[in-house]
C-alpha cells in the first residue's frame, strides 16, 4: 500500500512520505496544520486511495475518552431492572460500542480518523496512550479484553488550540501541513474546478496571497476559503480584469464574505483603503 494523493486531494511529496511513514510503522499520523488545510479530508483521501473504510471520531469539548472505546448505560439497565425485563441479566445490553472499539472489531484494516483531538481535555490524549499503542483495552463491565482484529491506520488531527502531552507525541508520526505555496495552490484549484478561466485564477491568487500577506490580520484566508471565493466569482460572472485593474483605494476584494470572517479584519483592509486614498490626495 502506497498514498501518492488523489485525483480530489493534491499532496505533496512530503505529506506522502508522513502518511506511508506512519502506514509502515504503524504508529498513529498526528497531521496539524492551518484550519482549512484540508486535515480532515486527508483522512477521507487516503482511505479511498488505500481501499479501507473510514471510521470518524469527531472530538468536541466534552468529549472523553472513555467514549471512543464504551460507554456503559448504567441508568437504561436499572429502569429495566424495575420493569422486570429478562435483558437486565446481560450486561452486555448496554455497552455502547465507540469508534475506536469500532475500528478493532472491523473485519478488515479500517482508516481511523481522530479529528480534532485539541479540543477536548488536556487528560484526554494521555487517557488513549495505551489504546492507541497496545491496541487493546479491557471490558470492567463484562471482564472482556478487545484486541484489533487489525490494526488500524490512526490518523489525528490537531488545530495546535492545545499543547498535547509528550507522552502522546512519542507514540505518533508528525506532520505539519505547511500552507501552499502558489504552485500547489494552482495544482489544488485546477482538481476542484478544471474548466475555469485561468486567467481568473491568476488575478484571484494574487488577490488572495496579498490578502495573507496584510500585517496584523487575526485570521488568514485558508485554502477552503480560497475554493469557496472562487466559485462565488464564477457563480457572480465577475470578470477577471476587475480584479487585475482593481482600484487600490478600495481594499476589499469583492465578495470579501468569504476571505474575511470577522469584522476586525474587514475594518483593517477598510482603514488600508483610507490610508490609500489619502495618499493619493
Amino acid at each position: 500500500m502506497n498514498f501518492t494523493g488523489t485525483e480530489k486531494y493534491v499532496a505533496t511529496k512530503d505529506l506522502q512520505m508522513a502518511v506511508n511513514a506512519a502506514v509502515i510503522l504503524q504508529r498513529p499520523l498526528l497531521i496539524k496544520g492551518e484550519p482549512g488545510t484540508g486535515k480532515t479530508l486527508l483522512a477521507e483521501e487516503v482511505a479511498a486511495a488505500l481501499g479501507m473504510p473510514l471510521m470518524q471520531w469527531h472530538v468536541k469539548s466534552t468529549t472523553k475518552a472513555q467514549q471512543g472505546l464504551y460507554e456503559y448505560d448504567a441508568v437504561s439497565r436499572l429502569r429495566d431492572s424495575q420493569l422486570g425485563s429478562d435483558q437486565v441479566h446481560d450486561v452486555g445490553n448496554y455497552i455502547k460500542k465507540g469508534k475506536l472499539w469500532q475500528a478493532f472489531d472491523a473485519n478488515e484494516r479500517v482508516v481511523l480518523l481522530i479529528d480534532e483531538i485539541d479540543k477536548a481535555d488536556i487528560e484526554f490524549p494521555n487517557d488513549l496512550l495505551v489504546e492507541l499503542d497496545k491496541m487493546e483495552f479491557h471490558v470492567y463491565e463484562t471482564g472482556e479484553r478487545v484486541q484489533a482484529r487489525h490494526r488500524p491506520v490512526v490518523i489525528i488531527t490537531s488545530n495546535n488550540e492545545k499543547e498535547l502531552p509528550d507522552a502522546f507525541l512519542r507514540r505518533c508520526f508528525f506532520h505539519y501541513i505547511n500552507f501552499p505555496d502558489k504552485h500547489t495552490m494552482k495544482a489544488i484549484v485546477d482538481v476542484h474546478y478544471p474548466d475555469i478561466s485561468q486567467a481568473l485564477v491568476a488575478e484571484a491568487m494574487q488577490m488572495f496571497f496579498d490578502v495573507r500577506a496584510i500585517p496584523g490580520l487575526k485570521k488568514k484566508p485558508s485554502t477552503s476559503e480560497l475554493i469557496d471565493w472562487l466559485k462565488l466569482l464564477m457563480a457572480d460572472e465577475i470578470p477577471e480584469d476587475l480584479l487585475a485593474n482593481r482600484d487600490p483605494t478600495k481594499a476589499i476584494p469583492p465578495l470579501y464574505g468569504a476571505l474575511l470572517k470577522n469584522e476586525q479584519d474587514v475594518q483593517l483592509l477598510e482603514r488600508l483603503a483610507f490610508m490609500a486614498r489619502r495618499e493619493q490626495r
